[in-house]
């Protein structure tokens, strides 16, 4: 895939690189074709007038009158009219002749024409009939002889001007075809023509050196590609190579970060990625050892008063009663703590199914405070419930928060001393409504805080299993398992809700957490 990315990115670069420059030529070569053609043909029809106005009293040449023009365009016309060097031979103007009745071009026809030596224009001068009179190539005896296009002559014979591209003796040539007026009527055509060698040396030359530029351009366009998709590629194929080590479940990988692009972050994200998959493979081991010690201890437990019962306890009533108790109290211990565990599955797997209504959180809290009345009399703690009468209606599961409620109190009666004070707040957050559960214990160590709430996590981890000994649940979990305060965050959290936990050694815990309203 490398390969393919950095084969596209060169071949990308480098077709950009020839539409660029194919383009740019074709549209130089065309436009100065086209002006160097406009310039000569203006610098025609030039020498054209001064021919007729030579040659024929009182000519009016017709054509284009060259107006403002580029610096190009007048350095071409004045070197090639300023060229123009016109000698005629054997020419004998009618005395007198000032009307075209009077005037008979036939005396050109003994004259003949020569240029300077510096211009290659051919001048042909027709009557009426478009018979060569006179033809700057040759003398008296080409007169009539000359081949013109016929096209061009008889538009020119009907008064209109014309030019055009044509090849004569296998040579492009521009051809100018000027009517010549006396009186405002036809007396004659100046015909002129001149080869386009020098033209087409300028464009071939020009062609050469914008091939030679091409090839230039993209030796040097193919080597910042190169460098360009090496840049792109190689990050890329590191982080093509990590991920497949990943997803073999090598998931020690880091790719090195050189640049603060898209790439780099790309790079930054990836390792990211994989640490936060490094923390949770170790969770998910931590989480498998963790459930695996709390379903072995009561399991042991049972297989222990079986085999005794087996063994010739089961003869002896008192006996057998209490380890069938004992194994009752275990079974019930091991369904709280798979139903734990399956409200956590469901959670992270975001299918806990709410059945979401507006909910009265002071409703909910007073009863229930008074499911736990009892086993809060047996400890001599108090709670007391203060909700504010502007609290809105939560939006949310009654059961899935009753849950919430019951492990928070049962937590902090567990840990209030005796005589204590546990003290329930609804409130208004905003648009929703804040419960917060506070004790008057002992509270929880600095270095206790953080880790409370995660999986299993019991601080004071001797207490605790002496508490679940007795059947008492440690932290809100199924007789200390460490689950309570995981579950009640993972179903506060399935509500768009927050859970807080707050603690300060002598002064006791408050755990705070908020619902949408309704």
């Amino acid at each position: 895939m490398s390969g393919s990315l950095r084969l596209k990115l060169l071949l990308s670069h480098l077709g950009l690189i020839v539409l660029a420059m194919g383009l740019a030529a074709l549209l130089l070569l065309t436009f100065l074709q086209r002006y160097f053609l406009e310039a000569t043909e203006a610098s025609l029809a030039a020498q054209a007038r001064i021919t007729a106005q030579a040659l024929i009293p009182g000519a009016l040449a017709v054509g284009p009158v060259s107006e403002v023009q580029s610096p190009l365009s007048n350095a071409i016309q004045q070197r090639q009219v300023g060229n123009l060097a016109l000698q005629a031979e054997n020419l004998a103007l009618p005395a007198g002749a000032v009307t075209l009745s009077d005037l008979d071009l036939d005396y050109l026809s003994d004259s003949s024409l020569q240029l300077g030596a510096q211009l290659e224009t051919r001048i042909r001068v027709l009557d009426v009939t478009g018979t060569v009179l006179v033809d700057s190539a040759g003398g008296p005896d080409s007169a009539g002889t000359s081949s013109v296009p016929e096209a061009l002559v008889e538009r020119a014979l009907a008064g209109v001007y014309g030019s055009e591209t044509i090849r004569e003796g296998g040579e492009p040539m521009l051809a100018v075809a000027m009517p010549v007026l006396v009186e405002d009527a036809l007396a004659g055509v100046v015909y002129l023509t001149q080869p386009l060698r020098d033209i087409d040396a300028v464009l071939v030359d020009l062609r050469t050196r914008l091939a030679w530029s091409t090839a230039i351009a993209l030796v040097l366009s193919g080597a910042v590609a190169l460098l360009l998709s090496r840049a792109i590629t190689r990050p890329v194929g590191r982080l093509t190579a990590a991920a497949g080590e990943i997803a073999r479940g090598r998931l020690d990988q880091e790719v090195p970060v050189h640049s603060r692009d898209e790439l780099g972050r790309l790079s930054r994200t990836f390792n990211d990625m994989a640490a936060r998959l490094r923390l949770a493979r170790q969770a998910q081991t931590t989480f498998v050892a963790n459930v695996s010690h709390e379903l072995r201890t009561p399991l042991t437990s049972i297989k222990g008063m079986v085999e005794t019962l087996r063994d010739g306890a089961v003869d002896d009533v008192a006996v057998r009663d209490q380890f069938l108790a004992t194994a009752e109290s275990e079974t019930d211990r091991l369904i709280r703590l798979v139903n734990d565990l399956l409200v956590l599955t469901r959670a992270d797997a975001e299918a806990l199914n709410l059945r979401r209504e507006p909910l009265d959180l002071a409703e909910l809290a007073r009863s229930t405070i008074e499911g736990l009345a009892p086993r809060a009399a047996s400890r001599e703690v108090q709670i007391a419930l203060e909700a504010d009468p502007e609290a809105p209606l939560a939006w949310a599961d009654g059961d899935r928060i009753a849950q919430v409620l019951v492990n928070l109190l049962d937590n902090a009666i567990k840990f209030s001393h005796e005589s204590g004070v546990v003290t329930v707040r609804v409130e208004r957050d905003g648009d929703g409504a804040r419960v917060s559960v506070h004790d008057t214990g002992n509270g929880i160590s600095s270095d206790d805080l953080p880790q409370i709430g995660q999986r299993f996590y019991r601080a004071d981890k001797a207490r605790a299993r002496r508490r679940a000994d007795a059947g008492v649940r440690a932290d809100g979990g199924p007789s200390g398992s460490g689950l309570g305060l995981s579950i009640a965050t993972a179903l506060v959290e399935a509500h768009g809700g927050t859970l807080r936990i707050a603690s300060e050694e002598g002064r006791g815990t408050t755990v705070t957490f908020t619902l949408p309203g309704a």
